[in-house]
């Protein structure tokens, strides 16, 4: 058996873990099974209700893994919209995203809407992880 080098972020032997499909995204045959991925497969939220019941558990993910993975952390609060774009995550366009660092321990990011031009934005919703330990 040959040892061949890794792209992986944390090595491991045998099959990765398999995650189940959810309703809203795509399932095709091409989908691979990434552990690290932010989705299991093309993912398009098409309005703020679908925004506010998916979005939070992909930018969850994509918190933790900043927390392992220097460059998709500088990516990632760079352009927080054009990271997701590259793991095929689709926002509506009054979606608005900002990763906030400064001042902060840990990356926080904030999701707005901004229904048309030269309205108010509105803040739809905020994360941020923090560590918690107990007995």
């Amino acid at each position: 058996m040959s040892h061949q080098p890794t792209t992986a972020l944390v090595p491991f032997r045998g099959n990765v873990p398999v995650r189940r499909k959810r309703p809203w995204q795509a399932q095709t045959v091409s989908d691979a099974i990434d552990a690290y991925a932010l989705t299991a497969g093309a993912t398009r939220l098409e309005n703020r209700a679908e925004v506010e019941r998916f979005l939070p558990d992909i930018l969850g993910r994509a918190l933790a893994r900043c927390w392992i993975d220097a460059g998709f952390r500088t990516r990632f609060c760079a352009d927080p919209r054009g990271t997701l774009a590259e793991h095929r995550i689709e926002l509506p366009g009054s979606i608005e995203i900002e990763v906030v660092t400064k001042g902060q321990t840990r990356p926080m990011v904030i999701v707005s809407e901004r229904p048309s031009q030269g309205t108010q934005r509105r803040r739809l919703l905020y994360l941020q992880l923090v560590m918690v330990a107990g007995k």
